[in-house]
């Protein structure tokens, strides 16, 4: 199924190059810059039924624009970027329907397990969405935090698949070294992932075609779904267009009622 996205860096929906923020966290290769606000994409979203996007508040100043958009389409999507236990209640009050947390898990790219339980806690499981964005290291992917920069001890493989599983409701992947460009999914992460998740899993980067979301769908069985960004028409693209993932997604449940 295919999965929307709001992304926000400073205070503004873009489409970025997720790579680029190692070079320049300011100003990052940027594919498109939008004249709507978050709070049109919402209602987008909401108008077309499509649950579970979320919203990636990249950087500071974006609190207002991913308030604007869950005001829109409460209970719709998902937030994340800059999550931690001291402020995800107030998210989920605000009208996500998950928190996503990333770097705060990862104090000196290590997996703290004592800040894993205490969200856990404050959000419950069916509330918390991990995100294991990661990058190529050797023969196999690695989770990068701080605005995918720093390399955790982390591998995204079956055994950390499974361990986390227990801990959350969802996993939020994003392939970084394609995100953004266009150029096609990352085929050999998405087999992994397909072989090896056991709960709902959102996979993101590089997807180019509508071919490449029914790809997921058949590899996933259910379980994977496709984030498309600067593909999208809806975000200035030209390789996808958006009435035919809303289609594509009505068809999808038809089928499957």
């Amino acid at each position: 199924m295919f999965r929307p996205c709001i992304d926000l860096h400073q205070g503004r929906v873009k489409q970025v190059v997720g790579g680029s923020f190692a070079d320049d966290i300011e100003a990052p290769t940027t594919n498109f810059v939008a004249d709507q606000d978050a709070g049109w994409f919402a209602r987008r979203f909401r108008d077309d039924e499509l649950r579970g996007g979320h919203i990636i508040m990249l950087g500071p100043g974006n609190d207002d624009a991913a308030r604007l958009a869950l005001a829109a389409y409460p209970g719709g999507l998902q937030v994340g970027g800059g999550v931690t236990a001291d402020n995800a209640a107030a998210w989920l009050d605000a009208g996500a329907s998950h928190v996503i947390v990333t770097s705060w898990l990862f104090p000196d790219g290590v997996l703290d397990h004592g800040r894993l339980a205490r969200l856990e806690a404050e959000v419950g499981r069916e509330r918390l969405v991990i995100d294991l964005s990661c990058r190529r290291r050797d023969d196999g992917y690695v989770v990068v935090t701080d605005r995918w920069r720093t390399f955790t001890d982390v591998r995204v493989d079956p055994a950390t698949l499974a361990e986390l599983a227990g801990h959350c409701d969802e996993f939020l992947v994003h392939a970084v070294e394609v995100e953004g460009l266009s150029g096609g999914i990352d085929t050999e992460l998405v087999r992994r992932l397909a072989a090896a998740v056991t709960i709902p899993t959102t996979y993101a980067g590089g997807a180019r075609s509508l071919d490449d979301l029914v790809l997921v769908d058949r590899l996933g069985e259910g379980r994977l779904d496709l984030t498309i960004g600067s593909a999208l028409d809806l975000f200035g693209g030209d390789g996808v267009r958006y009435e035919d993932v809303v289609a594509y997604n009505r068809a999808r449940r038809a089928a499957d009622a």
